[in-house]
């Protein structure tokens, strides 16, 4: 039997590919499948659900620009909340209908006989499709570190993406591995009932106060009643976190004093909270400010001032059965592990699944054999009909939903050109591709990338090979510029 075939397919319900179904939609496309491989959508914001968990971007910002959400409760809203408006948004635009949950992708190859693209799914079950978009998100695999017994702990094991919602603190002797974005919301909140809380760090993170302003019904009834005055909080959110991206890391060459002016205010910050200079030196960073992604929080330093609460940054031996040994020999006794070490970026999501694109080319190991690439951050030579979402050069600022506005404006243009010449397939030049590459190789040499101290970040904005080819070293306003006008003769159709 043949397989069944869409005229698209999109891999990953996030909010990346709730962007691209809604932009087939607007583009008249109807006959496509969203494969997602959870049981509800989402992305990210489904599967994490940890107590603390909240946005670090202003979820007047945090959100799509077509699509304004009235009712936040807070500037920096919860996890639950940005769920909710994944629930909404994909109602609203009718996207639901069109997602297989529970549907695990194995791969996609290019059938070049029938120019068309085969998508393996597990259980053996294959579809084909015209138009390929990967929309697995920039984290989406797991890390689970590789450390010396750490299978044979025979306590209670969560990873902060696999939460467990029944798990209940109160009284336990936990570890906590990691002290990323993620760790910082989840630490001030085991603390609170955890008999005993011992916090693994191998590289601090640069935190700064949050300023978190509560919604009340009369604000929510009046950007529901008037939009523009949402707009306007909006274009103020959006203006903020511009202004610190476009100076202080892409034009770090020319503004380095607003990098030091972040690192002093987390500094000060760090100061107020804790009095023990020992322990203030060991949160304290040794790479720029914006190397490593900072984050906000007004509890996490107080947290580690409560005599119940230890800080552990020699490194770990190993982990036995009741515990971990640590790099000095001493052992913290515990019954709990949680894991909040993040996902594997490069190794396991560039692509997320195995892409074999034109004369059996496959997209990871050419990325890994010559350089990460991809043209406007979603095309590569060789691979027709195809978008990946996620890609290098894709993440556009501190704002995933930026990246999601540009990729939307480019699917326009480039679909649009496709029914003009009543095309059957698109795909990138090798030349436009070379010439993409080398500009923002340039662009990032005046950034805070390429000339900070970043030496120690252990940050996953850089590649396995050292370059910092994640974000997109360009303005919001010039990536959609960009993509509304880039030139048509950098793609072939036929």
């Amino acid at each position: 039997m043949a397989p069944r075939h869409h005229e698209a397919i999109i891999v990953g319900a996030g909010f990346a590919g709730i962007g691209a179904a809604i932009q087939l939609k607007r583009m008249g496309i109807e006959d496509f499948v969203i494969l997602e491989r959870e049981d509800d959508l989402g992305g990210t914001w489904y599967v994490n659900h940890y107590p603390g968990l909240a946005v670090d971007v202003p979820t007047t910002t945090y959100s799509y620009f077509f699509e304004p959400n009235p009712n936040w409760s807070r500037l920096f809203s919860t996890g639950t909340e940005i769920k909710q408006y994944a629930d909404d948004v994909a109602d609203k635009y009718d996207v639901r209908r069109h997602i297989r949950f529970n549907t695990d992708v194995e791969g996609a190859h290019w059938d070049e006989e029938a120019a068309l693209w085969r998508v393996a799914l597990g259980g053996g079950q294959q579809l084909s499709t015209r138009f390929l978009f990967t929309a697995t998100g920039f984290l989406s695999q797991p890390h689970t570190p590789d450390i010396p017994g750490i299978g044979d702990f025979e306590g209670t094991v969560v990873h902060t993406t696999d939460w467990a919602d029944d798990f209940v603190a109160d009284g336990r002797r936990i570890a906590i591995i990691g002290t990323g974005a993620t760790a910082v919301q989840l630490i001030p909140e085991l603390a609170r009932t955890a008999a005993d809380l011992t916090v693994y760090q191998r590289t601090p993170i640069w935190v700064v106060p949050k300023v978190d302003l509560k919604f009340g019904p009369r604000i929510r009834t009046l950007f529901d009643r008037i939009p523009l005055t949402q707009r306007a909080v909006r274009a103020v959110t959006d203006a903020i976190y511009a202004f610190m991206v476009d100076t202080a890391v892409l034009k770090h060459r020319y503004f380095r004093r607003f990098n030091i002016a972040a690192a002093d205010l987390a500094k000060l910050h760090r100061f107020a909270s804790i009095r023990d200079p020992e322990l203030r030196r060991k949160l304290t960073p040794d790479y720029d400010f914006g190397c490593k992604r900072p984050t906000f929080s007004n509890s996490y330093y107080r947290t580690f001032t409560k005599p119940h609460v230890h800080l552990q940054a020699d490194g770990i031996e190993r982990v036995e059965p009741d515990g971990i040994v640590n790099a000095d020999g001493s052992k913290t006794v515990i019954d709990t592990l949680v894991l909040a070490t993040g996902f594997d970026l490069w190794e396991a999501n560039f692509p997320a699944i195995e892409v074999i694109g034109r004369e059996g080319r496959n997209l990871g190991k050419w990325w890994r054999e010559t350089r990460f690439q991809a043209y406007q951050g979603v095309s590569m030579p060789y691979f027709p009909n195809y978008l990946s979402l996620a890609s290098p050069y894709a993440f556009l600022g501190l704002n995933f939903f930026n990246t999601m506005e540009y990729q939307m404006h480019l699917m326009d243009r480039l679909f649009g050109e496709v029914r003009r010449r009543n095309a059957t397939t698109f795909e990138v030049t090798e030349q436009a591709n070379a010439r993409y590459l080398d500009r923002m190789t340039e662009a990032l040499g005046d950034s805070l990338f390429t000339l900070g101290n970043c030496a120690s970040a252990r940050s996953y904005y850089f590649n396995p090979a050292g370059e910092a080819t994640l974000l997109r070293p360009m303005t919001t306003r010039r990536a959609v510029t960009e993509a509304s006008q880039f030139p048509l003769s950098d793609y072939t159709f036929a």
